[in-house]
């Protein structure tokens, strides 16, 4: 039985099974896309909820995994060399299970590089501009009086979203008939734009046919169905 007792995050969320991956979540857009890898690669796991409304992610054992108090992060027990090893940010996690799993990454060199490249248009374009709306559209921003916050995420939004549209041409994935982990960073997000935020309107997705067929592909997969509520909100 693997020991996990050097990380602390383990006594707030005990293991029930300490010889499999350890996920600490939320099923939000970046919790799914760890869920839903799991899920896809038949990787064995065991689920923590981290509550945000109980400001979990802020606890002294959360924060000794990931310093950043963000969801989601891992432990494996089997990590490289047979050692433990704890990761944080969402787009690490992808890459490494996906590597663990050899799934759900090309096994040529540029198409795995090429699959890389969309993950990180998604951590640093996607991600961060979408929940920008959802700040200004949802929560606390929406009460901001001078218009202009807004409609600049909304317009960088759909921006993306293009070019989402334009790879798309000829395709049914992100990298053409292969499900990757480039699909699964981008559809909780879309998912998201039209559905939690309910901006879908204010960013005009119906405009983009190939952006909504797509998502309704990797939404129903078996594995995103399931994701979608991992961990269990109880």
């Amino acid at each position: 039985m693997a020991d996990l007792s050097a990380f602390p995050i383990t006594k707030r969320w005990p293991a029930s099974n300490p010889d499999v991956i350890q996920l600490y979540s939320l099923p939000t857009p970046n919790g799914i896309k760890v869920s839903a890898t799991l899920e896809e690669t038949g990787l064995a796991y065991e689920p923590h909820l981290v509550d945000f409304g109980k400001s979990d992610q802020l606890t002294e054992e959360f924060l000794s995994l990931n310093p950043n108090n963000k969801i989601p992060a891992i432990i494996d027990p089997n990590g490289p060399d047979g050692k433990p090893l704890g990761l944080f940010e969402s787009g690490a996690i992808l890459f490494y299970l996906a590597e663990k799993a050899g799934k759900l990454l090309p096994e040529d060199a540029a198409g795995r590089y090429e699959t890389l490249q969309w993950v990180m248009f998604q951590m640093g374009g996607v991600g961060p501009m979408f929940g920008q709306i959802g700040f200004f559209v949802k929560f606390a921003g929406k009460d901001i009086e001078d218009p202009r916050p807004r409609q600049r995420y909304i317009d960088e939004a759909r921006r993306l979203i293009r070019v989402i549209e334009g790879r798309l041409q000829g395709r049914d994935y992100m990298m053409g008939g292969e499900y990757t982990i480039a699909d699964i960073a981008l559809w909780p997000w879309l998912r998201t734009i039209d559905g939690f935020y309910e901006a879908g309107e204010l960013v005009g997705l119906k405009d983009f046919p190939r952006v909504l067929d797509y998502m309704q592909r990797c939404e129903a997969r078996p594995a995103s169905r399931k994701a979608v509520n991992i961990p269990s909100r109880g």
